[in-house]
């Protein structure tokens, strides 16, 4: 047997000092410099904004790639160490931001279009008379954040339940997750569901008595996201190094000589579905309070998430954060710099809607570059 050490295979440990030597594994060097790099950011982001050096809007952009950097590494301990290739991470990130966006509605009261201080504006428009059942509850913040846990988790372990039992895999198990974003989107999308329609959840106010437009707040939900993403990595980690991520690493590798060996692989797929679940439906939260909260959210997000994952390499924790740094960074300058280069030869609206689009193909230009240089991703040589 072996345990992994950063991205690579050691033996493991032969004493009864076992535990200890774990615990030392879980913030080795790379995982202290994973964490220093992530608290540069949280620190210096706030402090470049506050000297000027950095636009107000840049601050919620940066922290909205933090969270699609969260997304990431929850797709990374699935994908990379689990060999579960989910398509259906784009509906656990939705559940998330849907929770979160329905108590920011509920905030609201009656500061709405209409003043309605039980129901929402589009409840009201829609003549709803009373508010649903399923809406109870979301005045409360914390009811809120146990909801964007709880609501993926409870889906992933229902859909994880019956598909790991039926041993469904590979391509066919991509395609049924996908089928369920679908599915959850198309409910999202009907006015009669009471989840906004087409229009979503918008026009949020505050958050905990906190102004969303201030600045402050802005940066106060950019830590947060911080905070969220090394949390996330170590959780990771705590699982990565365990005996229970040896054999998931197995379970991988080699399915069915694990299944020979007597363990119970449809408990592990399952564990690692869900916990990767729970901590999509948080980044979606997190992306939830940032921004406004869309029917299909999770699909444009899902598949940057996974550029993320191939730029920084697969199976390799740290690497969502530098892919989802890189990628955040490319799309920032581009759509800084571009429409003004292109203002040079056309006029202003043209010059803004090219420079514009090409910043989001930028994106797709370095992980092709990167796959160019290295095949397996920054950080996925040694995985």
């Amino acid at each position: 047997m072996s345990a992994l050490k950063g991205d690579r295979a050691v033996p493991a440990p032969r004493s009864g000092h076992a535990a200890a030597l774990n615990r030392k594994r879980l913030l080795n060097t790379r995982g202290w410099t994973f964490l220093l790099v992530l608290a540069a950011v949280a620190i210096g982001v706030p402090w470049l904004n506050a000297t000027g050096a950095l636009p107000d809007y840049a601050v919620p952009l940066i922290g909205k790639y933090l969270c699609y950097a969260l997304l990431a590494i929850a797709l990374d301990l699935l994908w990379g160490y689990c060999g579960i290739l989910s398509l259906g991470h784009g509906a656990f990130f939705a559940l998330g931001g849907y929770a979160m966006g329905m108590h920011l509605m509920r905030e609201i009261g009656d500061r709405g279009v209409y003043a309605n201080p039980d129901l929402p504006d589009f409840m009201v428009f829609l003549n709803w008379q009373e508010l649903p059942w399923f809406w109870w509850g979301f005045d409360s913040f914390p009811f809120a954040i146990v909801m964007a846990l709880f609501a993926p988790g409870l889906l992933a372990f229902v859909f994880g339940w019956f598909a790991f039992r039926s041993r469904v895999t590979g391509v066919y198990l991509s395609i049924i997750t996908q089928a369920m974003t679908y599915a959850l989107m198309l409910a999202f999308f009907r006015n009669e569901m009471g989840f906004g329609g087409n229009n979503g959840l918008t026009d949020f106010k505050d958050v905990l008595g906190y102004d969303l437009q201030s600045q402050d707040t802005r940066i106060g939900l950019f830590v947060l996201s911080a905070l969220a993403v090394a949390g996330g990595f170590l959780i990771c980690r705590m699982v990565v190094i365990s005996k229970a991520g040896k054999v998931i690493v197995g379970v991988r590798d080699a399915e069915s000589r694990m299944r020979f060996l007597g363990y119970r692989v449809e408990g592990y797929k399952l564990f690692v579905f869900v916990l990767s679940a729970m901590l999509a439906g948080l980044a979606g939260a997190l992306v939830g309070a940032i921004r406004s909260v869309q029917v299909g959210m999770g699909e444009p997000v899902l598949i940057l998430a996974f550029v993320v994952i191939v730029i920084g390499g697969i199976g390799s924790i740290r690497g969502a954060l530098v892919g989802a740094l890189l990628v955040g960074m490319t799309d920032t300058l581009g759509g800084v710099l571009l429409p003004p280069f292109f203002g040079l030869f056309m006029e202003g609206s043209a010059a803004a809607s090219l420079g514009s689009s090409l910043a989001s193909m930028l994106i797709y230009v370095l992980m092709a570059g990167v796959l160019v240089v290295r095949p397996s991703g920054l950080y996925g040589g040694r995985a």
